[in-house]
């Protein structure tokens, strides 16, 4: 039998529930539902104009439902007044395939008729900035390598402090936090788990970081690249495979510790890796971070070809522990569902087809990528990956080409109305409209 919400709500007292869902574009839409209302909306849903968000949809389509999963609920620590819910959508009574929860629902579900099961995890960067945007919040974080600047960190600790207490409270266990590359850059680690609930719970973190920040006056930003001369905003995913408790990634005889299914899974994930920046990395301002030249700190941390290595940060994937590896495409803007959903096709089409990644590289890509001219090249722009996106046959027959189209033609409306103003230049400055349109990403 599923939660009662109705019997939960009273229970835990709470007053009103935050039903929930994240559309093709990774924003998160929610209606404020008083728990009087909770045991009908649990039933029927909470009715949405789907045209009016970023799905699509016209206004001559039904309502669209979202209906909550009651196994997604998290009580707001700072607030335990409301109940934050995630939903699955639904039209005319069957779920609407192009919602991003469904999407990851159903590779899920392929998985599980193999009778495995995917964990992740994920590394949410952020910066912490000025309210309109144009500067980071802290005057006094100006080192040429700020990364794990005990002094910057502890000027922020009442926020990371609370952050870090609420993950605590919630169960995620959180297992670090730290002053990141760029100055005003944080992140915070808690631990892998089921691939939906880690994807829920991506979202609910962007939630928390930037309510949190707003209560201490400050600005949170997950964007890609808020500026130009700063290291970007990675996600960084780490993925293993599970049957039961057992890591079917894992072999300790091989040199990376990895299993003959761990290499097609990550096959997979590299065949279709150009195409999959689409979602990866869904924003133009994605674009200054992907390629981009080394910051005062010396490096990137991000990856402009598709290799794999072992414990090495100069490629796409390393393999930094026996029986998982590291997928350091990702950037700040991934909708946490996509994020979850591509790998989980990506890797499923490697395991079916039994895709070799090919062999290791151990050099530093970062000064030696001239030496391997014939690597794919990740993409240069957001046109040329939703261009690959659309060429794609592996990912259009795990989602559905009406899928992938509507994702494609909401982009390209998207890009068209940046194009109306701008130019994409990485080497000119970060624009207004990437600012408004990515910022709160």
């Amino acid at each position: 039998m599923p939660k009662n919400l109705s019997q939960i709500a009273k229970q835990k007292k709470i007053k009103y529930f935050l039903i929930s869902f994240v559309d093709l574009f990774g924003i998160l839409r929610s209606k404020l539902v008083p728990a009087q209302a909770i045991g009908e909306m649990q039933k029927n849903g909470a009715g949405f104009a789907g045209f009016a968000t970023w799905l699509d949809m016209t206004p001559a389509d039904s309502d669209m439902f979202a209906i909550p999963d009651p196994d997604s609920l998290i009580q707001l620590p700072w607030n335990k007044e409301i109940g934050w819910l995630a939903s699955d959508l639904y039209m005319d009574g069957k779920p609407v395939d192009a919602s991003p929860r469904v999407m990851l629902k159903a590779q899920i579900k392929k998985l599980a008729k193999k009778n495995l099961q995917m964990k992740s995890g994920v590394e949410c960067e952020y910066f912490l900035i000025s309210e309109d945007g144009n500067s980071i919040a802290d005057k006094k974080d100006i080192q040429p390598k700020p990364c794990y600047d005990q002094s910057a960190l502890m000027r922020r600790y009442d926020l990371i402090k609370e952050i870090c207490d609420s993950m605590i409270e919630l169960g995620w266990k959180p297992y670090q936090n730290d002053h990141e590359d760029a100055n005003g850059q944080f992140e915070m680690n808690w631990d892998y788990t089921d691939s939906l609930i880690t994807a829920d719970r991506h979202v609910f973190f962007k939630f928390m970081v930037k309510n949190l920040a707003e209560k201490y006056g400050l600005r949170a930003t997950f964007m890609p690249k808020p500026f130009t001369n700063l290291t970007g905003n990675g996600c960084h995913s780490h993925i293993s495979v599970w049957k039961g408790k057992t890591n079917v990634f894992l072999d300790k005889k091989d040199n990376l510790g990895l299993s003959k299914t761990a290499y097609n899974f990550l096959g997979g994930i590299m065949k279709n890796a150009q195409a999959l920046s689409a979602f990866f990395n869904p924003t133009v301002n994605s674009y200054r971070r992907i390629n981009a030249p080394p910051t005062k700190s010396g490096a990137t941390w991000s990856p402009s070809s598709v290799s794999y290595t072992g414990n090495n940060r100069t490629h796409m994937i390393r393999v930094p522990d026996q029986g998982r590896f590291e997928l350091r495409l990702m950037d700040g803007a991934a909708n946490p569902y996509l994020l979850q959903a591509g790998v989980l096709a990506a890797g499923l089409e490697g395991m079916d087809k039994k895709i070799n990644p090919g062999k290791p590289l151990h050099c530093n890509m970062y000064t030696d990528y001239k030496k391997y001219k014939n690597l794919p090249k990740l993409p240069n722009d957001l046109p040329q990956a939703l261009s690959l996106l659309q060429k794609n046959k592996s990912l259009s027959d795990a989602f559905g080409k009406s899928v992938i189209n509507s994702y494609i033609k909401l982009k390209t409306s998207e890009l068209r109305e940046f194009k109306r103003k701008n130019n994409f230049n990485k080497k000119k400055p970060i624009t207004a409209w990437e600012q408004i349109n990515t910022l709160d990403c």
